[in-house]
């Protein structure tokens, strides 16, 4: 800590504190059990312990010029991913709302592809969607692919899941829009866009060895399709439009934040603006079937965007206190590679994004090569359990009674084989190689 900043961590507020963290932690892992959405705790302890400080400096007649530079500072990280997350999500609900995803979902289901074709297909598309629309969006799409192809084959199903939270978080971690945790190593400038893209092996690689192993789990012979029942959805007016937009507003967020350093939210926001006056230009040609952005707007998840500020506020006030030196000192400890390599198992059982932010935050001494490797394991350790990461979380929600915790477990094995695969080619590019 700062000599400006006293380590609080035994006093009665960073008791408290902590304590308000654990007890909110708790509830964020049971929310099934409890039936509480995530967002409240986390965003009643994000909030509250940041308070309590603030009454433990007017107590004490300590000034509050380090704790006001300190939260602003923090509401500047977090409205950069805030603001970049509503708007990726405002364009995918636009593109559910204009049809484009049933287009997909449609032709995937109508081709007459045996099982196995269906199973590599739904993870090729999860691994390359990923990137763009990130890891949740593209679970809860083609988990819902998944579960129209066929409700009764459960073998197919639990393995296409597994298959879809594996590819979906691989994806994610080479791109620094496709998981949260490389967002939000991407916005704290501990890598530029192209290292990112340097993780695309080891990522595809662990991917495909578990999706092959996953692969002897697919049942034989082809999904029934009935096309009576079935009638191809017709994608509405301005749903390519769309698409081409959003990835011009990904493309202009990239290069704002690379060349003219702006933040990456600011290019996000200037392609809401491009899709706002699509929609008006839309709406005022006769005989076209237009959309109200603010009604796609209203669709955003707002509980997930207020869990992150919430989660991101707490860990930021655990900083502020002073216990996130003990991160610092555990890498000093044990070495860079060993503590990144265990940071994928603590995020299979704590929600990747706290462990993220908490690293971030206490800041240990690495080169791009370690900054890499924690973003990859990280971003896809969640896969080693269900819950670990929100892609298994929202297929968990999905699929019901067939994804669940018990069902991965039986083949989490095959998900460990491919982290570790993942590993060794890491080490073989960026520390054997210097290929990065």
């Amino acid at each position: 800590m700062t000599e400006s900043i006293p380590d609080l961590t035994m006093t009665w507020v960073g008791i408290l504190d902590l304590i308000v963290f654990i007890a909110a932690y708790i509830l964020i892992a049971t929310e099934e059990k409890y039936e509480m959405n995530k967002a409240k705790p986390a965003f009643f302890a994000g909030t509250f312990m940041f308070m309590m400080i603030g009454v433990y400096y007017a107590l004490h007649g300590l000034d509050p010029k380090p704790l006001h530079n300190e939260m602003t500072h923090l509401i500047e990280e977090i409205a950069e991913i805030y603001f970049f997350l509503f708007v990726a999500m405002t364009y995918i609900e636009t593109l559910i709302e204009r049809g484009v995803f049933d287009a997909l979902k449609f032709n995937l289901t109508s081709k007459g592809y045996s099982y196995k074709k269906l199973f590599w297909l739904t993870g090729l598309l999860a691994f390359f969607i990923s990137p763009v629309a990130d890891n949740l969006t593209t679970a809860l799409i083609l988990s819902t692919v998944l579960f129209t192809i066929d409700k009764e084959k459960k073998d197919f199903l639990v393995a296409g899941a597994i298959n879809i939270v594996v590819a979906a978080n691989a994806g994610g971690a080479w791109s620094p829009f496709g998981d949260i945790t490389t967002l939000m190593a991407w916005t704290a400038g501990k890598g530029e866009f192209v290292d990112f893209i340097y993780l695309f092996v080891p990522s595809i690689a662990g991917w495909l060895l578990t999706a092959w192993l996953l692969s002897f789990f697919v049942p034989k012979g082809e999904p029934h399709f009935d096309a009576a029942i079935h009638h191809k959805p017709k994608i509405k007016d301005g749903g390519m439009v769309a698409v081409w937009l959003g990835a011009f507003t990904i493309f202009i967020a990239v290069v704002g934040h690379q060349f003219f350093h702006f933040p990456a939210m600011w290019g996000m926001m200037f392609g809401l603006s491009l899709l706002k006056l699509y929609s008006y230009l839309l709406n005022k040609k006769p005989g076209r079937e237009g959309f109200d952005i603010f009604v796609n707007m209203k669709k955003v998840e707002n509980d997930t965007l207020l869990f992150f500020f919430g989660i991101l506020s707490a860990v930021g006030a655990l900083h502020y206190l002073g216990y996130l030196e003990y991160i610092h000192h555990l890498y000093s400890i044990i070495g860079a590679t060993s503590a990144n390599i265990g940071v994928g198992f603590i995020s299979a059982f704590i929600d990747n994004v706290p462990v993220m932010s908490a690293i971030l935050k206490s800041s240990p001494q690495m080169g791009i090569d370690q900054w890499m490797l924690v973003t990859l394991t990280a971003g896809i350790g969640g896969s080693l359990i269900s819950f670990g990461s929100a892609a298994g979380v929202g297929v968990m929600g999905r699929l019901k009674g067939i994804y669940t915790f018990g069902s991965h477990i039986k083949l989490a094995w095959t998900v460990l084989a491919g982290y570790a695969l993942s590993i060794i080619l890491w080490y073989i590019q960026f520390e054997i190689m210097g290929l990065y």
